[in-house]
């Protein structure tokens, strides 16, 4: 049974004893910074805690998680705070926010590096690089890597390495009674499988150990297709996705040409030997693109090359689904929305998974979705609060239009507030072990500001 929603107010005390025993800061309601420290990536949430705890270690957190619990608060937890359905923030209840805790260590000779929940993900790169080295991540640098983690972390080297979650070796978690505990293979082995794909419900993760793969310069860049081949390119990429080597990773965007006709551009990641990269790229090369840009590429200027597309303080609504194929109807709905799109910053983007993140065991991580697939992101995204019905409105027709043709399933890193049936597509196969693992880890379901898995019976 979920701990009681508190009332808003809370024993001034208490709240002063806390405040005492932290190393790091805490924010009340109306006090300076409070605001600033609530904002997250998504404009369109707007929560207001109770109370906002900055933390600066794990003791702080352990002292934190146990204050939450006594007082009935439930708690979310803000690394990066790029998550669509804003589920850092939580009206009411008590916001762990770790974006201070950025220590990262590299041990180049070993392969691994530990890093604080708050890093983004350029932290990190810049971090290995320095060795030659880097972990799977996600696509976007400003992106916190413990919500990325913790919901499966797809990437440029997906391909090659697997995802984000299937390079933890290991990791250091409090837990609902305010214990902290370290997890890996050997130690709290279910813990370890659950945060590998279960998001944030067991616990505040503090640290992650990673796995580090020899990363160099790629071969990186992009193919524009003029509009009169977007249908054909659009027939051929996901087969080509599924069946291309392991060292290319691609994800495809769909959007408009200055004329309002829809085409799609394909950006590519190349991560083996350069010399290989050729025949690998040939079969879209073939497709006759209007632009071809692959060059090598620096890493960290890789990962950080979409940043600019999501700006501070946009609104934003994302649907996802999984593809395997775009059958010709498909393909139809998908040209007929595009010529439609809401906002010049909304696209669609089909980001592929394959090789190695594709060959593991679907019971292996919490992670379920293993196979060679097409992630299609609907992403729509504008300034001004009076086009949210039309941007939501366009999303969620395009969405229910596609899913006569999707499989099941869904990334939970991009699923909004969309209710719990979704939430068990997200967690798939797995959902009734990571349930049996809420229950022992979290019974009264503190951490809920998440996509829930609620603890089983």
């Amino acid at each position: 049974m979920d701990i009681p929603t508190p009332w808003p107010s809370l024993d001034p005390s208490a709240v002063g004893a806390l405040s005492s025993s932290l190393r790091g800061q805490l924010f009340h309601p109306g006090e300076h910074g409070y605001d600033d420290v609530r904002k997250v990536f998504n404009a369109m949430i707007d929560r207001r805690p109770a109370v906002i705890v900055r933390p600066a270690d794990a003791e702080d957190i352990c002292r934190t998680v146990s204050f939450a619990r006594t007082n009935h608060l439930p708690v979310s937890v803000k690394g990066g705070s790029h998550n669509v359905a804003g589920s850092a923030v939580i009206d009411r209840g008590l916001m762990l926010d770790c974006s201070g805790m950025k220590k990262i260590r590299v041990d180049a000779e070993r392969r691994v590096a530990v890093a604080g929940a708050g890093a983004l993900l350029a932290d990190l790169d810049r971090a290995t690089q320095t060795g030659g080295l880097a972990t799977p991540l996600g696509v976007v640098s400003v992106t916190g890597i413990a919500g990325l983690t913790l919901g499966g972390g797809i990437g440029w080297l997906n391909g090659k390495h697997g995802l984000a979650c299937d390079n933890v070796l290991a990791a250091n978690i409090v837990t609902s009674d305010g214990g902290l505990l370290k997890v890996s293979a050997d130690e709290h082995a279910d813990l370890f499988w659950a945060i590998r794909g279960g998001g944030g419900n067991f616990g505040v993760v503090t640290s992650f150990t990673y796995r580090l793969h020899p990363v160099g310069p790629v071969l990186a860049g992009g193919f524009l297709f003029p509009a009169e081949r977007t249908r054909e390119v659009l027939r051929f990429y996901p087969e080509f996705a599924a069946s291309c080597p392991d060292e290319l990773s691609m994800s495809a965007s769909l959007g408009r040409d200055d004329s309002g006709n829809p085409v799609l551009s394909v950006g590519v990641c190349w991560s083996g030997e350069h010399g290989g990269a050729d025949s690998a790229l040939r079969p879209l090369r073939d497709l006759g693109p209007a632009v071809d840009i692959v060059a090598p590429t620096d890493y960290c200027e890789l990962q950080s090359a979409h940043d600019a597309g999501f700006p501070q303080g946009q609104n934003h609504y994302w649907k996802s689904s999984f593809f395997t194929e775009f059958t010709d109807d498909a393909i139809d709905i998908l040209l007929h929305f595009a010529a439609e799109l809401p906002s010049p910053a909304s696209g669609i983007g089909m980001q592929q998974m394959h090789g190695a993140a594709a060959r593991v065991d679907t019971a292996a991580t919490a992670f379920p979705h293993r196979r060679s697939q097409i992630e299609l992101l609907i992403l729509c995204q504008w300034a001004d609060p009076a086009e949210t019905e039309r941007n939501v409105g366009w999303a969620r027709a395009l969405f229910e239009a596609l899913q006569p043709f999707a499989v099941r399933g869904v990334y939970v890193n991009d699923l909004g507030d969309e209710g719990e049936d979704r939430v068990k597509a997200a967690y798939g196969a797995n959902y009734d072990s990571l349930s049996a693992a809420k229950a022992k880890y979290d019974p009264t379901n503190l951490f809920r500001s998440n996509q829930n898995i609620r603890p089983a019976p």
